[in-house]
């Protein structure tokens, strides 16, 4: 977070985007870093994430009692600050976005500037960079994958997953 003088400078932001990923847990355990993103939230006309930034909204105060999306194995680790787990891809409640996975960000961001500039420059948009999902195995949800994958990618995750509880534990526990 060597970066927290120049997020201090930020007087405003009119769209806010937090990513999620491994720096996920570390962020919210920043307290400078996370005054910032509520100050910058609370005053952005859009409120935005991917994947686990949404747990960054959400311990910043911004989600509560907001329908929120998240990566499905952490999703409902939102619930700890009042928001409402949902798990649609792109989740829109007023102007806060959130969404699921890696993936989801182009969603999210098509969803966005079709809000913005319309539906229009949104498929221009996505004709501009050939988005044309079409995924070579049925299995980007874990609600269709195999158990077995499911179980695969839950093991990769368990250390990440243990983190975040005992953050999200010690933060809403704090609030």
């Amino acid at each position: 977070f060597t970066d927290l003088a120049r997020l201090a400078d930020i007087d405003r932001a009119d769209l806010i985007m937090v990513p999620g990923g491994p720096g996920q847990t570390e962020a919210m355990l920043a307290p400078e870093f996370m005054v910032q993103v509520k100050l910058l939230g609370e005053a952005a006309k859009y409120v935005t994430s991917v994947c686990t930034g949404s747990l960054i909204l959400a311990a910043a105060g911004l989600l509560k009692g907001k329908r929120a999306g998240c990566h499905w194995a952490y999703r409902e680790l939102l619930a700890a600050f009042g928001a409402i787990p949902d798990d649609a891809r792109v989740v829109r409640d007023g102007d806060i976005y959130t969404g699921g996975g890696v993936t989801a960000g182009i969603d999210i961001a098509l969803t966005i500037v079709a809000d913005i500039a319309g539906e229009d420059a949104a498929k221009m948009i996505q004709l501009a960079i050939e988005y044309a999902p079409a995924p070579p195995f049925n299995c980007g949800r874990p609600e269709i994958a195999e158990e077995k994958t499911v179980a695969a990618v839950r093991g990769l995750f368990a250390r990440f997953a243990e983190q975040r509880r005992q953050a999200i534990e010690q933060l809403a526990g704090s609030a």
